[in-house]
Formats: C-alpha cells, sequence, structure tokens
C-alpha cells in the first residue's frame, strides 16, 4: 500500500513539474506585451511597405571640416553621405567613455583648424537608439544621455585623433578614448569633402553655401488609401460609426477612439483618449511601439527620419519627418504633409495623424534649379524676421497639389526655430537660371552632381586628396542614392 501512495505521488509531483514548465515557458513575465489595450484586438489590412527602427535612425547632416577655416555640409541620401556614414562609420567600435565638461577644448579653434567630420542630429538621439546606428560601449551615465553632435577630428600637427559626443543638454562631452578609428579614416572624410561646395559659418553656427547649389524641382504621381481601409486599420468595423462635423470632416468612431479625415480625405487624425493617462514614459520603447504601430497601421511612404521631441516634451512625442530622395519636405500649412507624429503612453498610441498620400515610385517630370548662396542667401537670412529664432538651415522640398493625382515638389532654403517649427526662407532660382562660373569654389550641387575642384589638397594631405580623386571621384558622375 505504502509503495502505491508513493508511485502514485511521484506521478502527481511529475505532472506538477511539468504543468510549471509549461507555465513558464509560455507564461514568463516580461516576453509578452508589457502594455495591453484594446487596441490588441484590431486586426490590421496590410497596406504600405513596413519598416524598422534601425531605417528612421540617422544625422540630419554630416559637416566635413577642411582646415583653414573651410567646411562643407553632406545631406541624407547623396552618395557621399552613404559612403561615409554607411561603410565607413557604422562599422567602427566606440568604447572607453570619459566625461568631461563642454568646455573642455577650444572648439571655435578646432573648426577652424584641425580636419574632421560632424554627425549632426536635431533635438539630439538616446544613446540606446544611437546604438543601432553606431557600435557603441560605456557605462550607465553615458547610455542614459542623449547626444546631439558626434565630432571626429585630427589634431594639427599630430597624428592624434579624437571622437567626442556632445550632450544634448550642452553642458557635458564625452570622449572615446578606444575609438576605432584612424588618420586616414578623417583624411578620407576630408577628401570626400573636395568635391562639394564650400560653405562659410555665421557666428551663431549655420553654415552657408559660398554660391549657389543645384537643387530640383519633381512632380510625382500619387494615390491615396481610402478613409474606409484606415478606418479599418484602426477599428473593429462591426462597432464603427461615421458621422460628420461641421466643418464637413468625416469621423469614425466605436464609441472610444476615434478618426477624423481632413483635407478633402487626404490627411487622418486618430486619437484614443480611453488610453491609460501614465506620466513616464520611456522614449526608446515609445519609439519601437511607434515604428510597429506604423507598420500595421498604413505603412511608410518612402523614407523616414525619427526627430527628437523639444526638450521637456522627449519620450510623449514621436515624430517621423519624410524623404523625397535626398530632401526632407517641409510641412506648409494649409497643406499638411510630409510628416508622421504620434503620441503614446508607455507605450500605448494615444494619437496618431499622417497623411494618406502614397508617391508613385517614379516622378512625371524633374528640373534643375540652383538654391541662392553666398552674399545673396546671406541677406535673406539677415533680413528674415524671426532671425534671432533661427537654430537651422537646410535645404529642403515644399509639396505642393498639382492636382488630385500629382505633388509638385518645389526646392527651398529652410529654416527650423527655437520652438521646433519650420518655415521657407527663400525658394529655389526659377528654372533655366544658370549661375555664374566659380573659380575658386567646387560647383557641385546637392543631388551629387560636380564639376572640377580646383583646390583638391587644401587639407587632409596629398594622400587623402589623391585617394579621393582616384576613388571616389568616379562616383560624381551618377545620380544621388534614391531615397523613395
Amino acid at each position: 500500500m505504502k509503495e502505491k501512495i508513493k508511485t502514485t505521488t511521484l506521478i502527481v509531483l511529475v505532472a506538477l513539474s511539468l504543468l510549471q514548465s509549461y507555465l513558464l515557458a509560455y507564461s514568463m513575465p516580461g516576453l509578452g506585451a508589457t502594455v495591453r489595450s484594446d487596441q490588441d484586438y484590431v486586426n490590421a489590412e496590410p497596406m504600405g511597405p513596413q519598416t524598422s527602427v534601425e531605417s528612421v535612425i540617422f544625422p540630419e547632416e554630416l559637416v566635413i571640416h577642411l582646415g583653414g577655416n573651410k567646411h562643407t555640409v553632406i545631406y541624407p541620401g547623396t552618395q557621399f553621405y552613404d559612403m561615409i556614414l554607411n561603410q565607413r562609420i557604422q562599422g567602427r567600435e566606440f568604447k572607453g567613455f570619459q566625461r568631461s565638461p563642454l568646455n573642455v577644448l577650444n572648439w571655435e579653434e578646432i573648426r577652424k583648424n584641425d580636419i574632421g567630420i560632424e554627425l549632426r542630429f536635431d533635438n539630439g538621439i538616446p544613446v540606446e537608439l544611437l546604438q543601432k546606428l553606431l557600435k557603441l560601449e560605456g557605462d550607465l551615465l553615458f547610455l542614459n544621455e542623449t547626444i546631439d553632435r558626434i565630432w571626429i577630428f585630427k589634431t594639427t600637427g599630430s597624428e592624434e585623433v579624437r571622437t567626442f559626443f556632445f550632450s544634448a543638454g550642452g553642458q557635458m562631452v564625452y570622449e572615446s578614448v578606444r575609438a576605432d578609428l584612424t588618420v586616414r579614416d578623417v583624411q578620407d572624410y576630408v577628401g570626400f569633402g573636395q568635391f562639394q561646395p564650400k560653405y562659410t559659418m555665421t557666428a551663431d553656427g549655420l553654415y552657408l553655401p559660398a554660391a549657389p547649389i543645384q537643387s530640383k524641382e519633381m512632380v510625382f504621381p500619387y494615390e491615396t488609401y481610402s478613409p474606409d481601409l484606415m478606418q479599418r486599420s484602426l477599428f473593429d468595423p462591426s462597432t464603427t460609426r461615421a458621422i460628420e462635423d461641421r466643418s464637413g470632416s468625416q469621423i469614425y468612431t466605436d464609441g472610444k477612439r476615434g478618426l477624423q479625415v481632413e483635407q478633402n480625405g487626404k490627411w487622418i487624425s486618430y486619437t484614443d483618449p480611453s488610453a491609460p493617462q501614465i506620466t513616464e514614459n520611456l522614449l526608446s520603447d515609445n519609439v519601437y511601439a511607434s515604428v510597429d504601430f506604423v507598420n500595421q497601421h498604413g505603412g511608410w511612404d518612402g523614407v523616414h527620419r525619427f526627430v527628437n521631441a523639444m526638450p521637456g516634451e522627449e519620450g510623449k512625442y514621436i515624430r517621423f519627418k519624410q524623404y523625397v530622395e535626398q530632401y526632407p519636405v517641409i510641412e506648409t500649412p494649409p497643406f499638411r504633409y510630409g510628416y508622421m507624429k504620434l503620441t503614446l503612453q508607455q507605450g500605448v498610441v494615444t494619437e496618431y495623424a499622417r497623411s494618406l498620400i502614397t508617391l508613385g515610385l517614379q516622378s512625371e517630370s524633374r528640373s534643375v534649379r540652383w538654391l541662392p548662396g553666398g552674399e545673396e542667401l546671406q541677406s535673406s537670412l539677415e533680413n528674415y524676421r524671426k532671425r534671432g529664432d533661427v537654430i537651422a538651415l537646410f535645404p529642403a522640398l515644399q509639396a505642393a497639389p498639382v492636382d488630385d493625382k500629382r505633388l509638385r515638389f518645389i526646392p527651398v532654403w529652410a529654416v527650423r526655430l527655437n520652438d521646433d517649427t519650420e518655415e521657407v526662407l527663400v525658394e529655389a532660382y526659377p528654372v533655366g537660371y544658370e549661375p555664374s562660373k566659380q573659380v575658386d569654389a567646387t560647383e557641385q550641387g546637392a543631388d551629387g552632381s560636380t564639376k572640377a575642384d580646383s583646390d583638391a589638397t587644401a587639407a587632409g594631405g596629398a594622400g587623402a586628396a589623391s585617394w579621393a580623386a582616384g576613388g571616389a571621384i568616379q562616383m560624381l558622375t551618377g545620380h544621388a542614392g534614391d531615397m523613395r
């Protein structure tokens, strides 16, 4: 009898052990969603292409310092941007970070005299997300930072290469004393810069080209997602009703969430006021959640770049700026286009705004247009009514509807203000305008086209210039990378 009881007890214990193992394997805390909401039941229909967090993390611009107070700026989507960032910086390792106050070095003297490169991120980017772009190893203090600039330079008169990461707070810098970079790397960056337009810097740190730069006007055909399709992506159709407000906008609601369709069916604003209101928001978690949400509800029309919110709003507001080929699209009200914006509470999307327009794969037409440079651009900037509020200047595209099936993208110089809004500073010259020949400066457009550079050995030594001439100039005749 005792043996039977022992055997039965052993069988029960084995069964319980197996059951416990099963529960641990399939119900382990942290392996599933940490936050669940009514959004989980939506079975989204496939719409636009999906993307990854890695694809939306990249610098707004690369600033190359050529020495002798000469500089150039390279923008996303161009061949040299890809060759420098993706082929020569991304694979390197940055370790051994040492923290110092911002004034540890005279940055103005370094900018003027030392050859090097800056990677710039507007409003900064958390190191946790920056690790999707670069190989970084540091202590908790560094890993919890937000970085707005990375500066790599060779000190004049020595073979030393130094790499600094600048805190977006503006008070501290972190030097990677074990960065996997050599003098040849820095000379390569500068070699690429020799074939770009030369820029001068204003007293408040804005870079202006010394001569006009080439851009292009494009007309793209487009289609639109139907509001019904987006509604089915966000709501359970069996519980949704449609109403029309006084402005003529159409609103879908399931009693808790709402979807407002505006701009003649080309813009939507989704809200979920029933989502939990939680004060703590982790930016990196919300960026991942935002990318997943867009993947499931509309997808991505071309390339977008993650743009951090203003200080004090990080974590809650997520914005993705759209690029058409190598140019960011600037919003020009009342026509809304060129970005996606999401508001989240601990991974749950409470607001989602985006265009329903999807561009065709090829443009219908394109024309060369030149953006002003030199004294003319400087005059436009000085006479701008909000000059004291400008924190960035960059070439962009202004989207303008041609009709219900086509969008025209007009090249402009745009400015970003200290409240994070963006405005058009000046439009490109009319189609057909040709700038006068420049003898001392490279006449090369932002799209990658170029003419001979008369000063190929100004910085980095003859070795870098020779390498660039032999290994990079052959790339200049190609088209810039297509970011559509």
